[in-house]
């Protein structure tokens, strides 16, 4: 054992020095900024960050690890694997709301996990193994996802009853609508959601956590039954919100985390009249310098960006020329000044840049969950 983890630790060390030619940078002041901006504006509200899917792309160790020494004590994650990365890398606790195959109860971590469950044959695995496992109710309140509905919960929390080593540490809902300008549906589950709870406390439970509000829905609801939200997109500076909605102005506070990067490795010089990458959709009207990036769409840059994306060199756009390939991309760099070894910035951290993930998004129709969320593990994370 103890050999298997040196081996880890001069893996990682090697990782860490090994120099690539795309990089993404985490901001750690702006991640903490974001953090505390919730906190302030939720003081009555223990924040719970989201960190699943790779913390939305911009690294599950990186973020987690800032998280944990800005005093966060509990995180929340979709799968097992990824609570098993947190736990190999913090002391914070992990909140697993995707499902868990009842089959693998007997070998997750329950001293460190907890664990969203929603049919009885799982909690009747969690049950068997006779020791404490603490368990959050999810309750569907108009999502109509996951979660148990009215007529549901009563045989639910008498297992729970009659079990009393799971332990019902939190109850939970999930808006549906938050996003939207008006407000009428996430209202409407919010007052279900009370009405539920009030049922689940009216039999004697007092759950440790109940939340129900994300990113959007701390603007658009003040719930009195709850003292947790789970921070999600804001976390990573991202506002979900759209210009029209009363709220989005409060969120455009945000500071984006994320930078991505490349580097030059070729440059190549056309004459007019030359075409470049697959089908020739672009073609030089005269003699043009293309600077050819070491990535493309399987590392995240979307091939929608083929012939019309924008990176930037120091600060000044440069356009992407013809189609993005799987692990290249190509851009036209001609008096730019760049050349082989320049770094250029295919997604910036200014959220005022052409560049940024908010002006990528509005420019070419993209959703900004899938844009981050897409960049793949592959590429090296630093914080910076």
């Amino acid at each position: 054992m103890l050999r298997r983890n040196i081996k880890k630790i001069i893996k990682r060390l090697d990782y860490n020095h090994y120099e690539t030619y795309n990089v993404i940078e985490i901001s750690r002041n702006n991640l903490l900024h974001n953090l505390h901006f919730f906190q302030n504006q939720n003081p009555n509200q223990l924040v719970i960050p989201v960190i699943k899917s790779n913390a939305y792309g911009h690294g599950l160790r990186e973020v987690s690890s800032i998280l944990e020494s800005a005093g966060v004590k509990l995180v929340a994650v979709d799968g097992y694997f990824e609570a098993s990365t947190v736990i190999e890398t913090t002391a914070c606790d992990v909140l697993v709301m995707g499902a868990i195959r009842s089959e693998n109860a007997h070998i997750v971590n329950t001293k460190r996990c907890s664990f969203v469950v929603q049919d009885i044959d799982t909690l009747r695995a969690f049950a068997e193994l006779n020791k404490k496992v603490r368990i959050h109710l999810e309750l569907n309140t108009g999502m109509n996802r996951l979660g148990l509905s009215e007529d549901e919960l009563a045989p639910y929390l008498s297992f729970l009853k009659s079990n009393p080593q799971l332990q019902l540490e939190g109850v939970m809902s999930h808006l549906a609508d938050a996003d939207n300008p008006s407000n009428d549906f996430t209202i409407t589950q919010a007052k279900l959601f009370n009405s539920m709870v009030d049922q689940i406390l009216s039999e004697g439970w007092n759950p440790k956590y109940i939340h129900l509000a994300q990113t959007a829905g701390t603007t658009k609801i003040s719930n009195h039954q709850t003292n947790a939200l789970r921070l999600g997109i804001g976390l990573y500076g991202i506002n979900p919100l759209q210009p029209g909605d009363k709220q989005y102005q409060n969120l455009e506070k945000l500071k984006p985390v994320l930078s991505l990067k490349s580097t030059v490795i070729k440059v190549q010089e056309l004459a007019k009249g030359d075409k470049v990458s697959y089908n020739g959709i672009f073609t030089a009207l005269s003699p043009t310098s293309i600077g050819v990036l070491p990535l493309g769409y399987y590392e995240g840059y979307p091939r929608s960006l083929s012939n019309k994306g924008i990176v930037t060199y120091k600060q000044k756009p440069q356009p992407v020329v013809g189609r993005v390939c799987m692990n290249h991309t190509m851009i036209n760099i001609t008096d730019s000044g760049a050349k082989v070894g320049s770094v250029v910035t295919l997604i910036d951290s200014d959220q005022d840049a052409p560049n940024s993930v908010k002006n990528i998004c509005k420019d070419y129709d993209l959703f900004s969950y899938q844009l981050v969320t897409g960049l793949s593990e592959k590429v090296k994370r630093i914080v910076v």
